[in-house]
């Protein structure tokens, strides 16, 4: 390109300079492939994918896309190694979501358990029962919601990484935020059935 700045051409052209820049991001994608994977090697892996593709990306690559460009790559990488190793059957959504009605509308009473979250005995274990959740959460569904709530990427950066469109994203994110909060009311449900009793 004529008007590209000279002196970024040759510092991207440098793949010391692209190491630079992976390693700047390290820590964070780093993070973001392990709450994906959930597996330090497949984490691990998936970073050095994302090396070995910043090493080549066109010298006209401005910072700020070859970021961006690195953190889709991890994040697709990291979604694809968790496909392969997690063996979810889809319909475990099913098993916990609330019904649909025709507009596409969860129309059974869910009781708000937020207001419990403080309860001393409740938070030992609270973190633990949100992992598992989320964990028991197929890979799609997963790196949705981790992208989305955790990550605050944007719909078109999910649907670019997982290769559908911004609805099904919208209805992934929509979906695991359901069979997470089913999974922490059955939890609370079950705590306070626990703290009722006499004697315990």
């Amino acid at each position: 390109m004529d008007d590209a700045d000279p002196g970024l051409t040759s510092r991207l052209d440098d793949p010391d300079r692209v190491e630079e820049l992976v390693e700047r991001y390290g820590d964070r994608v780093y993070r973001l492939a392990l709450r994906i994977t959930g597996v330090e090697e497949d984490a691990a892996e998936a970073v050095e994918h994302a090396l070995q593709t910043a090493r080549t990306l066109r010298s006209s690559t401005d910072e700020t896309e070859l970021g961006s460009r690195i953190y889709r790559t991890v994040a697709r990488a990291a979604y694809h190694r968790r496909e392969r190793r997690q063996h979810v059957d889809q319909s475990v959504l099913d098993d916990v979501l609330p019904p649909l009605d025709v507009d596409d509308r969860h129309f059974a009473p869910m009781s708000d358990w937020s207001t419990r979250i403080d309860e001393p005995m409740l938070q030992g274990e609270l973190h633990g029962i949100l992992m598992d959740a989320i964990d028991a959460l197929p890979a799609d569904y997963r790196t949705a919601l981790i992208l989305h709530d955790v990550e605050s990427a944007s719909k078109v950066d999910i649907a670019q990484v997982l290769g559908v469109d911004v609805p099904a994203v919208a209805s992934l994110v929509h979906r695991a935020r359901l069979f997470v909060r089913k999974r922490l009311f059955e939890y609370f449900e079950s705590a306070r059935r626990i703290l009722a009793i006499p004697g315990q």
